[in-house]
C-alpha cells in the first residue's frame, strides 16, 4: 500500500479542526432567533430524525396535568353558570293574587326558600339537590285580589290556581335557567381559553350539570315539606298568630274571610294615598310631617313618602313604637326609612328596645334623640327623650308612672340648659303624654303618641302638646277590635322666622280594608282670623 505523504495527513488535520472550531463556535455562541411557531416547527423536524439527533428543547417542554386542566374546566363551567343564572336566569310569574319572581341559586342542601318582604322569609325543604329555588313576592296585584273580595267562592280553588301558577312558572324557569347556564359557561369559557372547542365543551358540561342537578330534585322532591316550613324575621311569630290546626278547621268559614280582607287591605292602602289633595307649599313655612305608632305596617312607609313627595316635607318626626317587640329579627322593617326623602328623627318609644335605636343609629338620614340630646334639622332645634319603659307584651311595669315623670323632668332640663347655652329648643319630643307634660313651660311645642288616637291641648304654662295617631293603623293587631284603626298623620306648618306653629294639617286614612281618606286643617287661636 502506497504511504499517504506526512504534507497531506497535516493538511487534512488541520481543516478537521477548523470544522470542528467553527461548528464548537457556532453551538455555544450563536442563539437562533426564532419564533414560538418556528420553535414548534423545529421540533416537529427533529421527531423525524433519528433519536439520537431530537433536540433537547423538546424534553425541557411540560405537559400540563390532566387533573389541573379538568379542575380548571370545572371552575370555568360553575363560574360561568352561577354568573348566567345571576344575570338571566330568573322569570316573573302570576301566583293567585301576587306577583312574585322565581329564580335559581346554587346551593349545598337545596330547599325552597320564599322571601315575604319586609316580613321575613320561610324555607322548605322541598328537594335535595345542588340548586334552591328561590321565590320573591314583589307585590299583590290590586285587580285579582278585588277579585278574591268580590267572590269569596273562589277561595276554595286558590290551592289548585296557585298549584298551577307555581307548575307553569318552575317550568319557564327550567328553560331560562338552561339557556342561562349554557351561555354563561359558553361566554366565560370562550374567554378564558380563547378556543371554540373549550368554550363549546363548557357550555355542554353546565347544561350536563343542570340537567343532573333537575333529575335529583325531581327524585327527592317532597311535596309535604310545606307543613313543616321554617321561619324567619317577622315570620317567626306566624304560628302563633294564626293558631292551632283545629281552630283552623272549625273556624274556616272565619279564617277565609279574614283571608281574603288582609290580602287587599295593603293594596286599598296605597291606593288611597294617590287621592290626597295636592298641595302648593308656602316657602315661609317649615313644613314637619309627625308620624307615630307605626307598629310594623309595612304600607307606613309608602304612606309617608307620599306625603313628603305632596306636601314637599323637610323633617319627619316618628315619636316612637315604630316596632311591635323590639327584637333584631324585626330590623329589618326599618330599612326604607333612608329613602324617603326627608330627615328622619325619632325617639323610643314603649315597644322600641335599644337593639333597635342602635340599629337606626347606623342608618342614613336618621337622627336618634335620647336623654335631651338636641340637634338642628331644617332650620327647627329639636330635643327628645326615649321612653323609659319597655313593654311589647303591653304589660304594665310597676313604678310606670314615676318613671315617665322622671323622663319628663329630665327633658325639661335639658330644655333648661339648652336655653341658658343661648340654643333653646323649638320643638321637644317624646313617647308617654305624660313625660311630654313634664316640659309644659320650657318649650312652645311638644309632640308625643302611646295613645292611638290624635288630640291638641295648650298645658297650664303655654306648652302646646301634640299626641299623634297611630300612623300604622296600629300594625298587627289592626282588626282586634269590631273596627280597624285609621291610619293618621299629621303636617305642621311652622314660620320660619318665629319658629312658632302657624297651622296644622290632619291627615286620617281608612284602615285594613278600608279607601276613605280626610284631610282637615286647623289654625291656633292666635293666628284664626
Amino acid at each position: 500500500m502506497a504511504r499517504v505523504p506526512a504534507a497531506v495527513t497535516t493538511a487534512t488535520s488541520a481543516v478537521t479542526t477548523s470544522i470542528s472550531a467553527v461548528i464548537t463556535a457556532l453551538t455555544r455562541t450563536r442563539r437562533p432567533r426564532h419564533t414560538p411557531h418556528l420553535r414548534r416547527l423545529r421540533l416537529r423536524l427533529g421527531s423525524r430524525r433519528s433519536p439520537r439527533f431530537r433536540p433537547v428543547t423538546e424534553e425541557l417542554v411540560q405537559q400540563p396535568n390532566p387533573y389541573t386542566r379538568a379542575l380548571g374546566l370545572m371552575a370555568v363551567v360553575l363560574l360561568g353558570a352561577w354568573l348566567g343564572l345571576l344575570i338571566v336566569g330568573n322569570v316573573r310569574v302570576p301566583v293567585g293574587p301576587m306577583n312574585t319572581t322565581m329564580t335559581l341559586r346554587p346551593s349545598v342542601t337545596g330547599g325552597t326558600k320564599i322571601n315575604v318582604s319586609p316580613l321575613g322569609a320561610l324555607e322548605l325543604n322541598s328537594h335535595i339537590a345542588p340548586v334552591r329555588l328561590d321565590v320573591n313576592v314583589d307585590q299583590l296585584d290590586p285587580v285579582r285580589a278585588q277579585a278574591l273580595v268580590d267572590h269569596p267562592e273562589r277561595l276554595s280553588g286558590l290551592q289548585d290556581e296557585v298549584a298551577h301558577d307555581v307548575e307553569h312558572g318552575t317550568l319557564d324557569l327550567a328553560v331560562r335557567s338552561c339557556v342561562a347556564v349554557v351561555a354563561g359557561a359558553t361566554a366565560l369559557g370562550l374567554a378564558v381559553y380563547r378556543r371554540p372547542r373549550r368554550a363549546l365543551a363548557a357550555g355542554g358540561l353546565a347544561l350536563t350539570l343542570l340537567t343532573a342537578s333537575g333529575a335529583t330534585a325531581l327524585a327527592t322532591w317532597n311535596p309535604n315539606s310545606v307543613l313543616e316550613p321554617r321561619f324567619s324575621g317577622l315570620l317567626s311569630s306566624a304560628p302563633s298568630l294564626v293558631g292551632n290546626a283545629r281552630n283552623i278547621v272549625s273556624e274556616f268559614n272565619v279564617y277565609q274571610e279574614e283571608l281574603a280582607r288582609l290580602v287587599t287591605n295593603v293594596t286599598k292602602l296605597y291606593d288611597v294615598t294617590s287621592t290626597l289633595p295636592t298641595y302648593e307649599p308656602d316657602p315661609s313655612t317649615i313644613r314637619v310631617l309627625h308620624v307615630s305608632d307605626i307598629h310594623l305596617n309595612p304600607a307606613s312607609w309608602k304612606i309617608i313618602a307620599s306625603l313628603v313627595k305632596q306636601y314637599s316635607i323637610n323633617v319627619i318626626v316618628d315619636s316612637g313604637d315604630t316596632m311591635d317587640h323590639g327584637t333584631s329579627a324585626e330590623n329589618g322593617f326599618l330599612d326604607p326609612i333612608p329613602d324617603l326623602g326627608a330627615p328622619y328623627i325619632w325617639v323610643r318609644g314603649n315597644h322600641d328596645s335599644l337593639v333597635t335605636q342602635r340599629y337606626l343609629e347606623r342608618l342614613k338620614n336618621v337622627h336618634v334623640l335620647d336623654d335631651g340630646h338636641a340637634i338642628t334639622i331644617a332650620g327647627l332645634r329639636f330635643a327628645g327623650i326615649g321612653d323609659p319603659q319597655f313593654t311589647p307584651d303591653r304589660s304594665v311595669a310597676p313604678g310606670g308612672d314615676a318613671a315617665e315623670n322622671l323622663a319628663g323632668a329630665r327633658l325639661a332640663s335639658a330644655l333648661r340648659d339648652q336655653r341658658t347655652a343661648g340654643t333653646p329648643v323649638d320643638i321637644a319630643i317624646a313617647h308617654e303624654p305624660s313625660a311630654a307634660r313634664g316640659t309644659d313651660g320650657e318649650v312652645p311645642l311638644v309632640l308625643a303618641g302611646h295613645l292611638h288616637h290624635e288630640q291638641m291641648e295648650v298645658m297650664k304654662y303655654g306648652t302646646r302638646l301634640r299626641v299623634e295617631g297611630s300612623t300604622g293603623g296600629s300594625g298587627l293587631r289592626a282588626i282586634e277590635g269590631k273596627y280597624p284603626d285609621p291610619i293618621e298623620a299629621s303636617v305642621l306648618y311652622v314660620d320660619r322666622d318665629t319658629r312658632r306653629l302657624q297651622a296644622w294639617d290632619e291627615i286620617k286614612l281608612g284602615g285594613l280594608g278600608l279607601t276613605t281618606a280626610e284631610v282637615s286643617r286647623h289654625l291656633p287661636k292666635e293666628n284664626r282670623p
